[in-house]
């Protein structure tokens, strides 16, 4: 290295540093229902793995928790050992990285210079609407995701929509966190429990990227297969077939057992027996069919497997690169003629380690630990908030609880009163499966949620870090259609020549038929030439146009709101969670590809990256 390199080198990580330091430091702030029932035993606090009253569910003494939260606020690890008391008669399950937050980061945002807003606070009417949709999704778990679509035809799931359109928070409009509605300011079936980012509420409840893989015309594989190429080996979309109804946690000993944080999925501390799975399976595979089978994924994933899978389809596919770095990545135009025609030839220099496959791969990974770590101090550090089957415990012991602790001014009946109609419906299927007719949210996982507080969401923060990087580096407008058979994310140029070579391009999005064995095309409209110079798209006009044709852009917004609202499916968070968790990514992304631009010697470029709310970001030298 030369020492002008040398030089040269420690000039762009002071602009990294600069960089980072000129972002303006967040105001942590929870919502404060921790200080405001201290009182009633922190009844709006996580507190699972410490002891809980048998009678309340409430933490048993509340010096417990003021300790837990002592060992939080210190940040050492030991201090979970020294400070909290935690009786060791029978092994107890561990919480996961509560120091992860105070850790530092030199690439990207530090954990503690990114933040999210407080969370619904107890008492308000988001709060009861969040309680609401978490049951609703129990109640629906084994129904299929085709129909969560309009004319979908199920009458559970009308019924379910016109229960939560009755709510004073879907009345007043989604004030907070909005949702997809329909042109009359209400959910429906296309678009309740779809997220609130552009394009999620077109075409079919699950991404494409959920379902779809690689084609391989060599060996006959097309994309309804569902395998996905992943170097010489291949990736199966198909996911373990949960057994339907296999719900647990409604009765009040199972959900207290829970609570103490007793590893219940079988013996996992004897070397010589196997764990259990903390779910029962049929010992089939199928296609994402069912919010259960969501909630199956989300329960083992990697956190950024879905987002290494989908770079793995666009790569495959071939689908383009943001055109404004085209000539980074081996698009465009070279710098030598031909003597023949006197044109520019195409760029030889295409993009590998810069600017192409291993880049984006490696990067669509390596945001994940980033998010983790910011959104650990969001979950421990500052807002500290319960699960929704701990919520879900106060409303079954509402009276109990309000009875001891008069401070609550009666919330938890109250919110109990607002759901009724849903509640009851809950305590039917608990007696049904159960035999306890309680209020107790039916969890799809055994352990229930994981040893760590609800907000934010990790699922939700990985899937917008890892999102962002996929919309900075790969076309968003190119659109999903089906061209000679083989279907695949496309830009319009591309459409143009194939029609030219008189190929058939067709739109639609691919369904789950025959209880998950099957994908299926369905179509919706077709690209034609105009005059020889231009294309344009026919609907079919006889099926759902929603769809028509899908964007890149919307089907990652997609992807990013299945992984993040199948953990609600499961029983283990809230919409905001996800809506706040997502933004809290993006912008850890957002700032990672800032300080990465720094480094390239290049001519100027710039990221267009289309944020979850719906504007553009633009990274890059200018």
């Amino acid at each position: 290295m030369t020492e002008q390199r040398k030089l040269t080198a420690q000039r762009v990580r002071e602009d990294a540093n600069a960089l980072a330091a000129g972002r303006v430091q967040p105001q942590h702030q929870a919502n404060g229902d921790e200080q405001r029932y201290e009182s009633a035993s922190y009844p709006m606090s996580f507190t699972k793995g410490l002891d809980h009253n048998t009678t309340t569910g409430l933490v048993e003494q509340s010096g417990d928790f003021e300790a837990f939260r002592s060992a939080i606020d210190n940040g050492f690890a030991e201090d979970f050992t020294r400070q909290v008391p935690v009786p060791h008669a029978e092994p107890r399950r561990k919480w996961e990285a509560p120091t992860a937050g105070t850790v530092y980061e030199l690439q990207g945002p530090d954990p503690q210079a990114v933040t999210i807003p407080p969370a619904p606070a107890l008492c308000s009417d988001e709060l009861t609407f969040e309680m609401a949709e978490v049951y609703e999704l129990a109640l629906l778990r084994d129904l299929p995701f085709n129909a969560f679509v309009a004319g979908g035809g199920s009458a559970a799931l009308a019924d379910s929509t016109a229960r939560l359109n009755n709510l004073a928070y879907a009345q007043d409009g989604f004030n907070s966190r909005p949702r997809k509605t329909n042109s009359s300011k209400q959910l429906d079936a296309q678009t309740v429990f779809r997220g609130s980012s552009p394009g999620v509420e077109r075409g079919p409840y699950l991404s494409q990227f959920m379902l779809i893989g690689n084609a391989s015309p060599s060996e006959g594989i097309t994309p309804d297969q569902g395998f996905i190429n992943f170097g010489a080996q291949r990736i199966d979309q198909r996911v373990l077939e949960a057994r339907q109804q296999d719900d647990y946690m409604m009765k009040w000993d199972d959900w207290h057992r829970v609570q103490q944080g007793y590893e219940v999925r079988g013996d996992r501390f004897d070397p010589c027996k196997s764990s259990g799975p903390g779910q029962a399976f049929t010992g089939q595979r199928r296609f994402i069919h069912t919010p259960r089978d969501l909630a199956t994924y989300v329960h083992v994933d990697a956190l950024y497997q879905a987002y290494l899978n989908a770079c793995l389809l666009l790569l495959g596919n071939g689908t383009p690169f943001d055109p404004g770095f085209d000539l980074l990545s081996g698009g465009g135009e070279g710098l030598l003629h031909d003597p023949a025609s006197g044109q520019k030839v195409p760029l030889n220099a295409g993009g590998f380690a810069l600017w192409g496959g291993p880049h984006v791969l490696s990067l669509v990974t390596e945001v994940a630990t980033r998010g983790l770590k910011a959104v650990r101090y969001q979950k421990f550090n500052n807002h500290l908030r319960l699960r929704p089957e701990a919520l879900a415990a106060r409303i079954e012991k509402a009276q109990e609880i309000e009875y001891r602790f008069p401070e609550i001014c009666g919330c938890f009946s109250e919110m109990a009163s607002d759901l009724q109609q849903t509640v009851d419906l809950i305590r039917n299927h608990n007696q049904s499966l159960a035999g306890d007719a309680t209020a107790l949210l039916p969890m799809a996982f055994a352990e229930g949620s994981p040893m760590h507080p609800a907000y934010g969401a990790g699922h939700a923060t990985v899937a917008g870090a890892c999102v962002t990087i996929l919309k900075a580096f790969f076309n968003t407008s190119a659109l999903f259609v089906k061209i000679n058979d083989l279907a695949g994310f496309y830009s319009k140029q591309h459409i143009l020549d194939r029609l030219k070579c008189g190929d058939s391009v067709e739109a639609g999005a691919y369904q789950v038929t025959d209880c998950g064995k099957r994908l299926e095309f369905e179509r919706c409209g077709s690209f034609h030439l105009i005059e020889g110079k231009d294309a344009t798209f026919k609907p079919d006009g006889t099926t759902n146009q929603s769809c028509c044709p899908l964007t890149l852009e919307g089907e990652l917004n997609k992807l990013a709101a299945n992984i993040s609202i199948g953990r609600n499916m499961a029983g283990v968070h809230y919409f905001s969670d996800y809506y706040d968790s997502l933004r809290m990514g993006e912008e850890i992304a957002i700032g990672i590809l800032e300080e990465q631009a720094l480094c390239y010697k290049t001519d100027p470029f710039v990221l267009s990256v289309p944020t979850f709310d719906g504007d553009v970001r633009r990274i890059g030298q200018r």
